[in-house]
């Protein structure tokens, strides 16, 4: 999500200002199961055509509110609600006409979003939808179809369709979680040692690196009590990571930051975490955060 993009660049890029989230490099957009994703500009087209619908029904609905929408717009910004009402449609239907790639956003995380339209990217839905296939792959890689469908909200049809469209760039893995596939261009960096970690990195709720599915959720938190308390039925908490691993959760209220390690740490893994607590960049924030601990001395 936008402002929590911020952590997340943070965890990977030196510099992150928090004004990062609103660089011009980046656009705001309903993606994947229109969640609200902050994207690079220049990939807007993968991660909406990537997900219009496949069927004539749903495709209909995408252009024809993505169309209405501009023409109220006219070159005009306004909240959701206000489009929507003015388009006699609820507001959330809204997030239909942004697979089209047409509708972008601007979400702060607390108040109503604001939309307006651009001309649509020149790509056609069937590449979009092949490049956010290999994007998925090179990120969660190992992977097969079904958890690539429920990230991108496909169905299993036409995300196994993907993935068969790729298979001359595919390599098929076997792994603890099942059969599987990489891209075959990145068998080098799997068979390559591995590069040293961070001390520590905490990644907000909604980080690519915890949004993985089914059974790929047990390589990385292996015990199911654990599990449970990071990816819990409601609002994920952040993830505390400790030397590449998945140590504990964290929550932020306003200046105060609770984190909660799932074993006792040393003083200096204390250290370190406390130091990347302060550092976090995070926008709208007056004053020095708060660290508070839960558990885990």
């Amino acid at each position: 999500m936008p402002r929590a993009a911020v952590a997340s660049i943070h965890a990977r890029v030196a510099g992150t200002e928090p004004s990062t989230w609103e660089d011009p490099s980046l656009v705001q957009i309903w993606g994947p199961r229109f969640s609200v994703f902050a994207v690079p500009a220049q990939d807007l087209a993968v991660f909406t055509l990537g997900v219009l619908p496949d069927d004539a029904r749903g495709r209909n609905r995408a252009e024809d509110l993505a169309a209405r929408l501009a023409a109220h717009l006219a070159g005009r910004r306004m909240t959701y609600a206000e489009a929507g009402n003015a388009l006699g449609v609820h507001p959330n239907s809204l997030r239909y006409a942004a697979a089209t790639g047409t509708v972008l956003i601007r979400w702060d995380g607390a108040r109503s979003s604001t939309v307006w339209t651009v001309p649509a990217p020149e790509v056609a839905p069937g590449d979009a939808r092949l490049e956010l296939a290999r994007r998925y792959l090179h990120i969660y890689g190992p992977a097969a179809p079904e958890p690539f469908g429920r990230w991108a909200g496909l169905s299993v049809r036409h995300a196994t369709a993907a993935f068969e469209a790729l298979a001359g760039s595919l390599t098929p893995v076997s792994t603890p979680a099942g059969e599987a596939s990489i891209l075959a261009e990145d068998e080098p960096a799997f068979r390559a040692d591995p590069r040293p970690t961070a001390p520590a990195r905490l990644l907000p709720s909604g980080d690519s690196y915890l949004l993985l599915q089914g059974a790929d959720r047990e390589l990385v938190v292996p015990d199911a009590e654990r599990r449970a308390a990071l990816w819990t039925p409601r609002v994920w908490p952040g993830g505390l990571l400790i030397d590449g691993e998945v140590a504990g959760t964290w929550r932020r209220a306003d200046t105060a930051m609770t984190v909660q390690p799932w074993r006792p740490l040393s003083r200096a893994e204390r250290e370190t975490v406390a130091a990347e607590v302060a550092s976090l960049p995070i926008p709208g924030i007056q004053g020095r955060i708060v660290l508070r601990w839960d558990g885990g001395s």
